[in-house]
């Protein structure tokens, strides 16, 4: 499901950045494509969700995630790296809250995978 996709990738950020400064996140290449491989999962993810889900949940900024994908995916070289640290460390909390929010209320009988 995709909503776990999400999920999953925003809590594996939590973890990629636990502790880490922007200062370091910006200086490591390693660590700005994996947290960018999972910003790059939750956009198709996202892309891949119901329009009449993504309509009913409208306070979700869907088209700009989607966006950041799309950036991520066909404009690489024009990634700025501290937006992708402002999404991953301000907003990805928030999303997987949403996410989590929207499986509970539409779909109470899924369970989610542990990781």
């Amino acid at each position: 499901m995709y909503l776990q996709d999400i999920i999953g990738s925003c809590n594996d950020v939590e973890r990629f950045l636990n502790e880490v400064e922007e200062e370091d996140f910006l200086r490591n290449e390693l660590l700005q494509n994996s947290v960018l491989l999972k910003l790059v999962v939750i956009g198709e993810a996202s892309a891949r969700i119901s329009p009449e889900l993504r309509e009913r949940y409208n306070e979700i900024p869907w088209k700009a995630i989607i966006g950041l994908r799309n950036i991520a995916v066909h404009a690489y070289f024009s990634i700025v790296w501290e937006i992708v640290w402002n999404t991953a460390t301000n907003d990805l909390s928030m999303l997987r809250k949403q996410a989590q929010n929207i499986l509970e209320s539409d779909f109470p009988n899924f369970r989610l995978r542990q990781n």
